[in-house]
């Protein structure tokens, strides 16, 4: 709350608050801030102290005011002439759905240290382990560390961990030999060398709506042309992909077939078998980002494996379920696109860290990493039980039936408002908008199964939703 005893006048405080959230991307370019009569009553403050404080974020440059409509937060854009600052050429597209950054950046500026319902990640204390630092000194001993330092790694990847996750995807149905499989730092990486490979700026992309809103950006940032294909329960609207097949000529789509994000749909065999034909058909390829292939059932339909990695191709990657920080990922691909992205990898990071991927691949050949993620499954099962009748106790309805990691859930009140009221609470929520590739308001909202357990952020929350 704003306080009256400050040596910061109310006004100053208020504009404060706002331009450290913009800032920091908690509030993302297009956000609507509240009405001035809104933002009086949620502060406790009188009208004129928001005008004053709305005033200041415009000679801030940070909002901007449209007639009858309120105040918006503004895109970013570099100044004229400002030295090492490359002038870009204007879009014909529209901005790039950068709403995604809000999320990362509340990675790493929390908005307090209570569960934050809106992250896409497990807490920090269910991914503790005591394997990772026993792996790390057995393939550390002096002569294996000085081989590492003084030399690149392999330009593919450590040997011993391709062999271990070919092995790995052979028990999902994944044909991939070692010799088709490339390390990459991380998954997001590796989903930006198929990109770069693949594709030039402008070509039209086929991806999934709701979907990942940090693939929207990345792929508007490169220039390429968003098609979203509404995702359903069974797979995507393969008529749409049809249309689009006819009229773009699109090279890519980009899905998510296990435990969807955000809605943790799974497809079925019976779509996935037409959209392998769809593909053969109009010939594009299929990018499949088994992120939480950890966490789900090996016997879940995956494209890969159907399809033998002829359309597709393969990725994942373990920041989600084991160490975010050692930003290990990889991509299984058609032999035919090994060497293409090879040469893109190499070109962006020449090699990535062996040291690493050799601990990596201990903890993989163990079992150590299997019997990590059957307990990360028990407790999410546990945590998804409760959050979903606090969620359901709290108003909520989930228009998905509750899975894997993600809820996603109908609040019947507009969520980007929502977020910011629950912000001033410290809780960081996940609205909707931003699993559009172009930003519309929603009473929608992707919740994280392992972050809301507490009783606590769903009192306020049903509080706050009376309030809009």
């Amino acid at each position: 709350m704003l306080l009256k005893a400050s040596s910061q006048s109310l006004t100053d405080q208020l504009a404060a608050r706002f331009g450290e959230r913009i800032r920091n991307r908690l509030l993302a370019p297009g956000a609507r801030l509240p009405s001035v009569r809104q933002c009086a009553e949620q502060q406790g403050v009188s009208p004129s102290t928001v005008v004053a404080a709305y005033d200041q974020l415009l000679a801030q440059g940070l909002v901007e005011a449209r007639k009858n409509r309120g105040f918006f937060v503004r895109e970013a854009a570099p100044q004229e002439g400002a030295p090492g600052r490359p002038q870009r050429r204007a879009s014909t597209r529209g901005p790039a759905p950068v709403d995604a950054t809000s999320l990362i950046r509340g990675m790493f500026h929390r908005a307090s240290n209570k569960p934050q319902p809106g992250m896409g990640v497990f807490p920090t204390e269910w991914l503790e382990t005591t394997f990772l630092s026993t792996a790390v000194r057995k393939v550390t001993n002096t002569q294996a560390l000085h081989a590492f330092s003084l030399q690149y790694g392999e330009p593919l990847g450590d040997a011993g961990l391709r062999r271990a996750l070919s092995a790995k995807l052979a028990a999902l149905d994944v044909p991939a030999p070692p010799e088709h499989i490339v390390t990459t730092v991380g998954a997001t990486h590796a989903l930006d060398i198929v990109s770069r490979t693949l594709l030039r700026p402008g070509d039209p992309v086929m991806v999934e709506e709701p979907g990942w809103a940090v693939e929207f950006a990345r792929l508007s940032a490169l220039g390429m042309h968003l098609l979203p294909v509404p995702r359903r329960a069974d797979g995507p609207d393969l008529q749409l992909m049809a249309k689009y097949c006819e009229v773009h000529k699109p090279k890519l789509y980009v899905s998510v077939s296990v435990f969807h994000n955000p809605t943790s749909y799974c497809l079925s065999p019976g779509s996935a078998h037409r959209l392998l034909q769809l593909a053969n058909q109009h010939d594009f390829h299929i990018v499949e980002d088994d992120t939480y292939s950890h966490i789900a059932p090996a016997h879940a339909t995956r494209l890969s494996a159907l399809d033998g990695l002829q359309r597709t191709i393969y990725v994942g990657g373990f920041a989600k379920i084991l160490a975010p920080n050692w930003r290990i990922g990889y991509v299984a691909a058609p032999e035919a696109l090994v060497e293409p992205l090879l040469d893109t990898k190499m070109l962006t990071t020449l090699t990535t860290p062996a040291l690493l991927e050799k601990a990596l691949a201990v903890c993989i050949e163990q079992g150590q990493l299997r019997r990590h993620c059957e307990r990360i499954r028990t407790r999410l099962d546990l945590a998804r039980s409760r959050s979903v009748k606090l969620a359901l106790h709290a108003g909520c309805q989930f228009v998905a039936e509750p899975a894997g990691l993600f809820g996603w859930v109908d609040t019947g009140v507009d969520t980007d408002a929502l977020s910011q009221r629950m912000l001033d609470e410290g809780y960081l929520l996940a609205p909707g908008a931003l699993f559009h590739a172009q930003r519309k308001p929603s009473t929608l909202m992707r919740i994280n199964f392992a972050t809301t357990q507490d009783a606590a952020f769903w009192k306020k929350y049903g509080e706050l939703v009376k309030k809009l």
